[in-house]
């Protein structure tokens, strides 16, 4: 029975619960706290009749909406008044101010839970508040809005409250920095002010207070180092000080017999290594310091501490092996995740462990067996090992996690042979992640039938086949899944879940066989909870209707199928839609811009659309409110112009509109997307100058024109902008004339760096498409050199190409392009170049692939080209070069069709000997003919990297000096 409903008149009121009496029969203490009082609290209440009360406990109640009173003034012997989290809003009355005997007062609100506005002080203020409360030892006034700044409320307190002991105002919209008058309230011993915005250092006076016991600084916008020496004072038990981003600081070396017990530094920017000395800290229960820079070894005197209940490493620069926990058998919660260990783990080390409920060692470089002792731990609820590099069989499970583990996630390994028939023991498993392995051998969907807790499951990217038949989706037991991932399970019929699906989030089909059309069960469930649905990679030829896609459908993946008609309208919420790859016809609908508002990806790629680029894309609010990233129409029958107006602060990274019919010219709106990486307009007929304007973006990297009608020169006077990290620029089969302007090549950073230094930024030009999960979009470009491919998954910052072959440039090959040290392909075949082949070429030693062939080149070649040791196409012929042809390295791999044409040529591979009286060269004029290296950029191709919950890229591509392999 609640206290309030305990009061019963016939008893004796002495052993009334919540009421104490003195011994002259007043009621001087009233602890009415947890009884959800509800109702009025007024002026007029009886409690001010109590004029002998010092205690008045009404916190955890529901006085929603309702002021705090005016009256307290007449309960002048009150010392302490606790009126917490009870749902009190407005202004606190000044009349709390007048009880000068309060030792400790307590008005933390609920700050805005549950729609019920923050309690404040405005009048009175603080110091109006605190100003007659001199015997105050506890002030806790936590989510109470006090917007006061740095030197106002640190002087309010220090001028009032000499004797405060407790100062807790987390949540009170205070500013910094924090004053040193606050160093004057030499008794404190907690203090709690998380959740400000001080947005200036840690003052070292902290370090004074000889009585701290406990320091929380946590989300207060702190920056500058944090003074070691608080670290020191040897009260100090907690000390909590994450999210604070701008936070530096390393630990010091600690005493022995600190009194330390929770160390929480999440967030920050500390580093440097964990001391052998923390081992030292006898009372540590708690060490949070995840999303930090420390890094080193874990010092191994952490299993020291006996005390230790909760240990967070995670996402840190950790290295070497993990240390055994062998005195720490407390340990209730591990998360070393996102670190570089290594090593492997010993099962009896993790034996004896009996109240451990997580372990969390994934994204590491764990190697070895799977530790069989970590599936016998009694406690244990989650443990993910995902993300290492454990190979060998999972063996089979300790009957003793059969319903007390609830997440098992081991993806992302290298385990292999069958899941082992004890995983469908387990009777209270939520979530299995079993994907990226090698696990094989034909596994039967309704063995899952009985795990009916399991809202999770993920077996995709192994050598399995999950067979369909004897699964019985009416079956009462079977799980309601959210997440369900068999993508690359050999299926050739979708899995009907239909009634088994009422909450599914996430739907990955995709790298199977399914082939027919995609039912409708999927999108008719009527519960509006599919978020992600990706059925890429199948044989799917149609959707069957009524087709009525979810609402909150943020992600839509049905590239690389056989889909034909009309492409669906996509919900207007959805972020990702990819629909390339598929035989898609028609047009695209006139509006569609307004059902992709919200993407920021967007592809109808390699289809058969035909009709105009409707303007509405180009004109969608999306490209105005920064989200449209991708806009990928090509490979289709789009023709016209391209209109619409593309508006300021256009967010589009990439835009891909090759190998269309489009025709005119390239809008200079273009200009406006200026976070512009990838521009490929090549494959058309567009016919316009070179687009100048397109200097005034500086972050652009890919630049294709190639195959359309562009003609003029290629100089920019007007322009003093250049393209500091352009990689790749094809301008090849157009009309361009003139000569290369050769201080344009001086602006090309990128291409300049050496191999160390662009190794060095590898940020691929890759991007999170959303930040509130793990989708990943790269672009991939597909270069033929010779019948060979190399495939550039988005990996774009290793590779950097010039290919201006097939136009009408003249004049002599700049010897600026020696500068261009990290060019991997240069093609300037099918011109008119005269005049030497500069020496500089020599210096470009990463040069892979040279075509010069078909201009007017004359004299020697260089010797300065036998350095380039990398090379593996070279084409020099239908010049008017003479003299011996250079022997030594890659030269003497090169065969007579690399020389061929240029008949003042002699040596090796030529069956011409260099002697005396050599003919004159003669030149046929064959600029325009078909040259044998050609780069394929209408097979410029977006293509898409998944990672679903793990931070993977599905189909990575790692290059290196072999890549043609």
């Amino acid at each position: 029975m609640k206290r309030r409903f305990s009061w019963n008149k016939g008893k004796d009121c002495c052993s009334w619960r919540g009421v104490t009496w003195d011994a002259t029969g007043h009621v001087v203490s009233l602890d009415l706290s947890n009884e959800f009082i509800s109702g009025g609290f007024n002026s007029s209440s009886s409690v001010f009749s109590l004029q002998y009360l010092q205690s008045l406990n009404l916190a955890n109640n529901s006085f929603y909406n309702s002021q705090i009173p005016s009256g307290f003034d007449k309960l002048g012997n009150l010392t302490y008044l606790n009126l917490s989290k009870s749902g009190f809003s407005g202004q606190i009355p000044n009349d709390i101010s007048r009880l000068t005997r309060l030792v400790t007062i307590d008005l933390s609100s609920f700050n805005y839970l549950f729609g019920i506005p923050a309690l404040k002080l405005e009048q009175p203020n603080l110091r109006m508040l605190v100003q007659n409360l001199k015997e105050l030892r506890e002030l806790l006034l936590n989510r109470i809005d006090i917007s006061m700044q740095g030197k106002d409320w640190c002087r309010a307190l220090s001028s009032s409250v000499p004797h405060l002991r407790v100062l807790s105002l987390s949540r009170c919209s205070l500013s910094g920095p924090i004053d040193s008058s606050l160093s004057k309230l030499h008794s404190l011993s907690v203090i709690d002010l998380n959740y400000n915005n001080f947005t200036a250092p840690v003052p070292e006076f902290l370090a004074n207070f000889s009585n701290l016991t406990s320091l929380r600084l946590s989300c207060s916008g702190l920056s500058g180092t944090f003074p070691e020496s608080i670290f020191q004072v040897p009260t100090l038990q907690i000390l909590d000080l994450s999210n604070n981003q701008l936070l530096w600081g390393s630990l010091p070396e600690f005493p022995q017999g600190g009194s330390l017990r929770t160390l929480v530094l999440s967030d920050t920017k500390f580093s440097r290594h964990l001391p052998d000395s923390i081992g030292k800290l006898e009372m540590l229960s708690w060490i949070e310091v995840a999303r930090c820079n420390f890094s080193g070894p874990i010092p191994s005197s952490i299993a020291n501490l006996t005390r230790l209940l909760h240990l967070d490493l995670s996402s840190n620069g950790f290295t070497g092996s993990i240390p055994p926990f062998c005195a720490s058998k407390n340990l209730t919660h591990i998360n070393l995740s996102r670190n570089y260990l290594t090593g492997q783990i010993i099962s009896h080390d993790w034996e004896g462990f009996l109240n451990l409920v997580n372990l969390d060692l994934h994204h590491n470089f764990l190697y070895g067996d799977l530790p069989s002792s970590l599936f016998s731990l009694p406690s244990l609820q989650r443990l993910r090992l995902n993300i290492n590099q454990f190979s060998g069989q999972i063996d089979e499970i300790s009957v003793a996690s059969s319903y007390v583990l609830e997440v098992l996630d081991l993806s992302s390994n290298n385990l292999e042979g069958a899941i082992p028939n004890s995983v469908f023991d387990l009777r209270g498993l939520h979530i299995l992640e079993l994907s990226f392995n090698k696990l094989n051998g034909t596994l039967e969907l309704s063995k899952f039938q009985k795990l009916g807790n399991l809202t999770t499951l993920s077996l995709s990217y192994n050598k399995l086949s999950v067979n369909l038949d004897g699964f019985n989706s009416t079956f009462s037991k079977f799980p309601q899944f959210t997440t369900l991932e068999l993508a690359s399970c050999n299926l050739r019929r979708f899995p009907d879940i239909r009634n088994h699906s009422k909450f599914l989030a996430y739907l990955d089909l995709s790298q199977n066989q399914i082939q027919g059309e995609i039912p409708n069960w999927i999108w008719m469930k009527g519960d509006d909870f599919l978020e992600h649905l990706n059925l890429s990679h199948n044989w799917l030829v149609d959707l069957q209707e009524p087709i009525s896609l979810p609402p909150y459908l943020f992600t839509l993946d049905l590239h690389s199928n056989l889909l034909q008609g009309r492409i669906p309208i996509p919900p207007k919420i959805s972020t990702y839609v990819d629909y390339s790859d598929n035989s898609f016809i028609s047009s695209i609908p006139e509006d569609i811009g307004s059902y992709i508002s919200s993407a920021i990806f967007f592809s109808v790629s390699k289809n058969n659309i035909s009709g105009v680029i409707t303007a509405s894309i180009c004109n969608a609010s999306n490209l105005k409110h920064e989200v449209l990233a991708v806009l990928d129409l090509r490979r289709n029958m789009f023709s016209g112009i391209i209109s619409g107006n593309f508006p300021g602060h256009c967010t589009l990274q990439t835009l891909d509109l090759s190998g269309n019919l489009l025709e005119g010219k390239i809008p200079e709106s273009v200009a406006n997307c200026i976070q512009l990486e990838v521009l490929n307009l090549g494959n058309n007929h567009m016919d316009d100058n070179f687009p100048c304007w397109l200097k005034n973006i500086s972050s652009l990297r890919v630049l294709v024109l190639r195959a359309n009608r562009f003609h003029g020169l290629i100089l920019c006077p007007t322009s003093s902008s250049t393209w500091p990290m352009l990689q790749i620029i094809d301008l090849a089969h157009n009309n361009f004339s003139g000569e290369l302007p050769a201080k344009v090549f001086l602006t090309w950073k990128s291409m300049m760096a050496s191999e160390d230094g662009i190794q060095s930024k590898l940020n691929h030009l890759q991007f999170k498409v959303l930040e509130f999960s793990e989708l990943y979009y790269q672009d991939a470009v597909i270069v033929t050199s010779k019948n060979q491919e190399m495939e550039l998954v988005k990996l774009l910052t290793l590779f950097t190409s010039i290919d201006f072959s097939s136009n009408n440039f003249e004049g002599q090959i700049p010897d600026e392009m020696g500068n261009l040290t990290s060019l991997y392909v240069l093609n300037l075949s099918g011109n008119g170049f005269t005049g030497q082949i500069p020496s500089s070429i020599g210096h470009l030693r990463q040069l892979e692939s040279l075509d010069l062939s078909h201009n007017r080149l004359s004299g020697k070649i260089p010797t300065e080209l036998v350095s380039l040791t990398f090379l593996s196409v070279l084409d020099l012929s239908f010049n008017q070069l003479v003299g011996s042809i250079p022997g030594g390295n890659q030269f003497s791999t090169f065969s007579e069709s690399s020389f061929q044409g240029n008949k003042g040529l002699c040596g090796q591979p030529l069956n011409l000997s260099c002697e005396d009286g050599t003919p004159p060269p003669t030149f046929d004029d064959h600029r325009h003919s078909t040259s044998r290296m050609e780069i394929k950029w209408e097979h410029l191709a977006p293509e898409i990297g998944f990672v679903t919950g793990l931070g993977i890229v599905i189909w990575p591509l790692t290059l290196s000096r072999k890549w043609r392999k």
